[in-house]
């Protein structure tokens, strides 16, 4: 390229909605690049969507632009390619003539536009189509993410080239010999001469290969150009990188200078392992969709791709997995300079069909096929590009599927490739030609991560209940006895399955796998996580975009209607701290497994749409929420990892502790002698500490430390103790809380006079002033919500609406606790202000009565939270005045909590406070609602 002329700035432009057709006279200024909806541009649009946020300015069909160009006469006579970076679909006219249509979503639209561009003034009109797709496009088109805008985004320019010039430059590293294949096209000329040099940059140290001149000849050529045995390599601890510098000659005369960045790393799947440039490596993935709330369209600019993907790094992620897209080439850059794994996605989320499906698309499926072939083009020399799906959740034909992955390995060896992500869901298979698997189980119950959605139950064992650090995946991985094992799904009916098809249900072939599945290559968790969050609603005024948060006032809208707005700020917080500390099991099982190769977090952020899922711990700007620090977080994911293996939360004073501790170790520096310390600590206060020498030698060991046992310590009150671990001299550390209880804790009923129901006896009790308490048999309530500890999976309507299209149960969709610590009722059993492990078995064994229409006054001491669709006012523990009486209703099977030393601990508290002076409740009830109430 010798020269380019930037087209930014003002078009003339015009909405055509109704695809009209060019108007001579446009009637309408916008800036470019940019969107019609970023510029406000066209009707006002008076949505709200409840799933989604809401495009201000949303715009389906044709947008014309158009702009004047002078070129100069020592361009005229030039190769002239017009450069749109990132768009929809395109046509192009210059002067009135139309010179073709572009649809590609993923790559930039290039057209070849010499010999239309003479010395002088001329006319180039381009027309912007978001309708006619021959795809739907995935999370690149949709209003759950970036929304399906028009416009055209990033580098507009047109790209001049001398007579001869270089095209398709391919860089290809090989890391043994420290060298780089370049492969690369010569377009007009026969043969020339290349001066190749390369310089380090984004290094600690400096670097300079040595330049070399090639002839080449041919349209197309490959050289092997040498770096030197001191190259530099390029991985996520050392993110190194060369300006490598090609300048092609003719008759000692340069014609062309093409530049790129390039990265000498080899990354492969060995085993069940990745490794990079020959270290393992453990995928920290998160998932992402493009989403940006104050644009509506993903930035371009390396800087703004920093600022994105350091917030995450700075969470430890070291991967991202693009679901159904692909990032523009800044974010590439952007992953290059930090060392971040990219895996962008084919924008497809269906079924891949062949002839032999009734409902085949062959232009559909050969535009996917190219599509990918347009990704690899123009982003695979990234050395951050290392992986490459084909979708999500796909079904339809594994032959095509393979056939698909054969012929991209074959064009392009750098990237490992995987069929798509959660493909064949319940039935999944492992196709020849994928270089690792991506999913969610191996069969029906050989489940990979910790929770799933009511409509692909089993559920997790983050939502079913850890009682401890034991929970791994290996078993389910490659199962130490395949017998036991489930290989055929038990739900498939006549060669068919329901499975959850976006936010629908969809019923689907199921072929079942011949024999058990035992993956022979690595293994990613596919969307980890999606603990939801109450919202935030002072995040309301945040949406300055065209993107605005309606679905977010209505929410607020109905809890104001409920009369709970007051909560907000409390449910916002203490379900996002109990979703941290599944997120903290969620990671922790996860680097637990020795045959897990990696996880993709659903999501580090929220997610805006598919019915609003607010399941980050950093909202949708990738601004915390304040729930847990970066720091914090990387003490359970990030390259070294210290895991505390123990079977329980809650122990009885001088019961025996006992704690393997382990390391996973993915950095290259060995660890010769380290020294683990360990403390048990009442807050100031030691109980208990130890120390341990172990060595390791670089990255990829999983390292068994020590094994901790000792005596928990004699306590006279139930006693909140924390873990602490931490290697001497480094930033490795780790905590648990444990709850320590008294022995022979007696739950006295004496003095209270207790009742399963509100008899007439209950009544009268009460109107003579008396302390009565009713814990109601639980299978005899109406008016309730089933007790649950995790937090609701992704999105309660989401999840709601596809179980009853399925005939499935749905989620019971609550979010934890919001517990009134301070009060008395807890002096015996100290809580925090949300959920903690010595509430989940009382909480699995209680129900919560839904209490709306009752005075705000009634504010329960133990109160469940419920979800952002029915804001139901939920009391587990609540009480009032009732006459001249105190009632206190506790829903709780006390029998079954009895079982427990927590729940005991908890029902001598309560009754307790029953017979304290501080047994006065300030609300007051009809004895009639009471009754109400308590059907």
């Amino acid at each position: 390229m010798i020269a380019t002329i930037n087209l930014e700035g003002i078009w003339e432009f015009q909405l055509d909605g109704e695809k009209q057709g060019f108007q001579k006279s446009l009637n309408d200024t916008i800036a470019l690049p940019g969107t019609t909806s970023y510029a406000r541009k066209g009707k006002r649009n008076q949505a709200a969507h409840e799933g989604s946020l809401t495009d201000e300015y949303e715009f389906e069909g044709w947008a014309w632009f158009s702009r004047t160009v002078d070129i100069p006469e020592e361009l005229a006579s030039s190769n002239v390619m017009l450069y749109l970076e990132r768009t929809r679909v395109t046509t192009v006219w210059i002067d009135g003539v139309e010179l073709g249509t572009q649809n590609t979503l993923c790559a930039p639209h290039l057209y070849n536009v010499t010999g239309h561009l003479a010395k002088g003034v001329h006319t180039i009109t381009v027309r912007v189509d978001n309708t006619n797709y021959p795809t739907k496009g995935g999370h690149m088109t949709s209003r759950d993410t970036q929304t399906n805008w028009n416009g055209i985004t990033g580098r507009m320019e047109l790209q001049f080239y001398r007579a001869a010039y270089l095209d398709e430059v391919r860089t290809f590293p090989n890391i043994a010999d420290r060298s780089v294949t370049v492969k690369a096209k010569l377009i007009g000329a026969s043969e020339g001469v290349l001066s190749v040099s390369a310089a380090s940059v984004n290094s600690t140290s400096q670097h300079e290969a040595a330049m070399r001149t090639y002839p080449v000849s041919g349209s197309e050529f490959e050289f092997i150009y040498p770096l030197g045995e001191d190259a530099l390599l390029w991985s996520e601890w050392a993110p190194n990188l060369y300006k490598l510098k090609l300048e092609l000659k003719q008759a000692d005369a340069v014609t062309d200078v093409h530049e790129s960045l390039l990265g000498l790393r080899q990354f492969k799947a060995e085993g069940g392992d990745f490794t990079i440039n020959g270290a393992k490596t453990f995928l920290r993935g998160k998932h992402d969709g493009l989403i940006f709330p104050l644009t509506g369209f993903a930035p371009t600019t390396v800087e703004e791709w920093l600022e994105v993907l350091g917030t995450a790094k700075s969470f430890g992620i070291n991967h991202y997995r693009f679901h159904t897209c692909c990032p523009p080439e800044a974010a590439f850059e952007a992953a290059d300079r930090l060392g971040i794994y990219m895996e962008p996605e084919l924008p497809f989320w269906g079924t891949v069909t062949d002839e032999t499906y009734e409902n085949h698309n062959e232009t559909e499926q050969q535009y996917l096929i190219q599509e990918g072939y347009r990704m690899l083009q123009a982003f695979a020399n990234h050395p951050s590009f290392v992986m490459m799906s084909l979708g999500n959740e796909l079904w339809g034909s594994k032959e095509r599927i393979d056939n698909i992955l054969k012929g991209y390995k074959a064009y392009d060896h750098r990237p490992l490739y995987t069929q798509g992500s959660n493909n064949f869901q319940f039935v999944p298979v492992i196709l020849e030609h994928e270089d690792f698997y991506c999913g969610v189980r191996f069969s029906r119950d050989r489940l990979i991560r910790g929770s799933y959605a009511m409509c692909d139950a089993p559920l997790g064992h983050v939502q079913t209940g850890p009682q401890g650090t034991m929970k791994d995946y290996d078993d389910a991985i490659i199962p130490q006895s395949l017998d036991s094992v489930d290989s055929v799904n038990k739900e498939t009916d006549g060669g068919t399955i329901q499975i959850q098809y976006g936010t629908e249900a969809k019923t689907v072939k199921a072929d079942a796998a011949e024999g058990e599945l035992v993956p022979h290559i690595p293994v990613v968790s596919h969307e980890i996580g999606q603990f939801q969050i109450y919202p935030d609603f002072n995040e309301i005024t945040k949406y300055t975009g065209p993107l605005k948060a309606r679905n977010f006032e209505m929410f607020k809208q109905r809890l104001e209607e409920k009369g709970l707005d007051h909560l907000a700020e409390k449910y916002h917080i203490s379900s996002g701290h109990l979703a941290v500390e599944s997120y903290k099991e969620e990671l922790e099982a996860a680097f637990r497994s020795k045959h897990l190769a990696g996880f993709q977090l659903l999501d580090l952020q929220d997610f805006s749409g598919q019915g609003t899922a607010l399941v980050g711990v950093l909202d949708a700007f990738m601004d915390s929420k304040g729930l847990i620090s970066a720091e914090e977080w990387r003490t359970f994911c990030s390259d070294a990892v210290l895991l505390a293996r123990f079977p329980k939360y809650n122990y009885l004073s001088d019961e025996r502790f006992e704690a393997s501790v382990q390391l996973r170790y993915l950095r290259p520096v060995p660890l010769s002698g380290f020294k683990l310390q360990w403390e048990l600590k009442a807050e100031d206060l030691p109980l208990a500490s130890g120390e341990a020498i172990a060595s390791v030698s670089g990255s990829g060991e999983f390292v068994d430390i020590c094994q901790i046992e000792f005596s928990m310590p004699s306590v006279s009150s139930m006693t909140k103790t924390t873990l602490h671990l931490r290697i001497a001299g480094t930033d490795i550390r780790k905590s648990y809380e444990l709850w320590i209880y008294p022995n022979h804790i007696e739950v006295d009923k004496s003095g209270v006079s207790l009742f399963e129901e509100l008899t007439d006896e209950a009544a009268a009790l009460l109107e003579q002033g008396e302390r009565v308490v009713i814990m109601p048999k639980l299978k005899q309530l109406q008016n309730t919500i089933e007790g649950t500890y995790c937090v609701d999976f992704w999105c309660y309507p989401m999840f709601r609406s596809i179980s009853e299209s399925m005939n499935k149960p749905v989620p019971v969709g609550t979010m934890g606790l919001l517990i009134d610590h301070e009060h008395p009722l807890f002096k015996y059993f100290p809580s925090e202000m949300h959920s903690t492990e010595p509430w989940r078995q009382i909480v699995e064994n209680s129900r919560s009565i839904i209490l709306d229409g009752t005075d705000k006054e009634l504010q329960p001491m133990v109160q469940t939270i419920d979800n952002f669709e029915r804001n139901h006012k939920l009391g587990m523990v609540f009480e009032c005045r009732v006459g001249n009486g105190s009632l206190l209703v506790c829903v709780l099977d006390a029998e079954q909590a009895g079982e427990t030393v927590e729940g005991r601990q908890f029902l001598h508290s309560m009754f307790h406070y029953v017979r304290s002076d501080d047994f006065h409740p300030q609300a007051n009830l009809e004895l009639s609602k009471v009754r109400e109430l308590l059907a």
